[in-house]
């Protein structure tokens, strides 16, 4: 083969140059394509590409967009991990219908078969068929001698002059306002699915008569809120009528309290603290809180790490940087493993760990760092010196907000499928059902069947039984 070509071998070859590599015989064709390969691979390299795809190669041919890892590690396996008991279906704790079943010949032959006493048991589980059920009230109007009146008494199935029952009306507010399903969807599914006649217009106003029969557990949600020993506080963009408000959530373990809002400040707080609030509020960095008057407060820590990630990812700090995210990692997470150790520890041992991780905080707030990013943390860290480790001094005070987050995330949701509310009628039913139906779930009972029983009793007493209190199994 030949070791050189005075022909160059590249893009620019032209029609005579590439005959005359030709003439020259097998071995500088095979030199020639080798040399041209090298080449190619050496460009795509430097452009950052693989050396199977080029720029003329189809769009349609190119493999699919592949989201890289979080972690940057490897591909998590699907699956339940190793040594997880796993979930199985229990058997019902009832039978409604029994049914036998026997095959009349073999499935592979054909032949009849023999009987015999062997026999295995299968449950299923379904819904019968859906169709609307009509009552007729016959409703006594009888006379009152004394007021001079004529009397009636409520219907219990159904609000005072409406057609549907109160089934009809919590179901479709639940899927409304706890599931994010479009008004649309819901009249579609209710109308052809399940035979009922329902418009828009009159769903919509029989959810507002719900909203301000329920209203006075909405308040007691709030008051017991502002009662309880450990709140957490978070908020996320939310529109009404094409404007931008703020969806704020305020929850414990027992409780979810909604609140939309066109002030995404104080003045929205202030609203919901109505009173003095003494217990702890674990939030975020955001400004407005520090206006909150409370007890103690609990920063999120992992805001602060994922703050370290941010920088190191868009801000491209300099060589100071490292020294001072290693020491910030650090701090935090010596006193996450204070903390989780905290019941294996002899007093005298924790007291001395958690005072020098006080000392360390402060070391660090003391240094003088020469990267803007930094500086910018630190400051941070000396307006909130007190607020970073309250977890460490008081039992039930986790050292994250990551409870807030999940308690807003559903409504996340319900925002990505109705993009808000177009009214502010409609963004106060919003916040009243959706606190509603969350602290319901909180607290172990089925909101649905609840719901359904409290308007049963308000509409035969004239009053809303109390809010119900948490059960021992409550659903997180």
């Amino acid at each position: 083969m030949v070791a050189t070509l005075d022909i160059p071998v590249g893009p620019d070859l032209t029609e005579d140059q590439a005959e005359k590599i030709y003439k020259l015989g097998k071995d500088a064709v095979i030199f020639a394509l080798l040399e041209m390969a090298k080449r190619l691979a050496e460009q795509t390299a430097a452009q950052g590409g693989s050396s199977h795809e080029t720029p003329a190669t189809p769009s349609g041919m190119k493999p699919p967009y592949k989201k890289p890892n979080a972690s940057g590690r490897g591909k998590k396996k699907p699956g339940r991990k190793k040594g997880h008991p796993g979930a199985r279906r229990s058997t019902p704790d009832h039978v409604d219908h029994r049914k036998d079943h026997r095959a009349k010949c073999c499935p592979k032959c054909g032949v009849k078969l023999n009987r015999c006493n062997d026999t295995r048991t299968r449950y299923t589980e379904d819904i019968p068929d859906i169709e609307p059920e009509v009552t007729e009230h016959t409703i006594h109007r009888d006379w009152c001698a004394n007021c001079q009146l004529r009397v009636e008494p409520n219907v219990p199935d159904a609000l005072p002059g409406a057609m549907l029952g109160n089934r009809v009306l919590v179901l479709s507010a639940w899927l409304h306002y706890a599931l994010g399903n479009t008004l649309s969807q819901i009249v579609d599914v209710f109308n052809f699915h399940m035979q009922l006649k329902l418009t828009p217009g009159g769903l919509v106003q029989m959810w507002y008569r719900l909203q301000g029969i329920l209203y006075p557990w909405y308040q007691q949600i709030q008051k017991e809120a502002l009662k309880s020993a450990v709140l957490h506080a978070d908020e996320t963009g939310w529109r009404v009528n094409g404007k931008t408000h703020w969806l704020w959530s305020f929850s414990t373990t027992n409780l979810t309290y909604f609140m939309i809002d066109r002030s995404r400040g104080s003045p929205a707080l202030m609203k919901f603290f109505i009173e003095e609030f003494s217990g702890t509020l674990v939030s975020d960095f955001w400004g407005d809180y520090n206006a909150v008057v409370c007890g103690t407060r609990q920063m999120c820590l992992v805001h602060l790490l994922r703050d370290l990630e941010h920088v190191e990812k868009y801000k491209s700090p300099n060589k100071h940087w490292p020294a001072f995210a290693k020491k910030l990692r650090r701090l935090i997470g010596d006193a996450v493993r204070l903390w989780r150790l905290q019941d294996e520890l002899s007093t005298e041992v924790y007291a001395s760990r958690r005072q020098r991780l006080a000392v360390r905080l402060q070391q660090l707030i003391d240094t003088e760092w020469s990267e803007k990013q930094a500086r910018r943390l630190i400051k941070r860290l000396r307006r909130h010196q007190n607020d970073l480790f309250t977890f460490l001094d008081q039992p039930g005070v986790p050292f994250e907000n990551n409870h807030a987050e999940r308690s807003i995330r559903p409504a996340v949701i319900i925002r990505k499928n109705s993009y808000g509310n177009r009214s502010e009628q409609g963004a106060d039913a919003q916040a009243v059902f959706m606190t509603i139906f969350r602290t319901l779930k909180q607290r172990g009972h089925d909101p649905i069947r609840t719901i359904i029983d409290a308007i049963m009793t308000y509409l035969e007493t004239g009053q809303l039984p109390p809010l119900p209190a948490p059960k021992t199994t409550a659903i997180r």
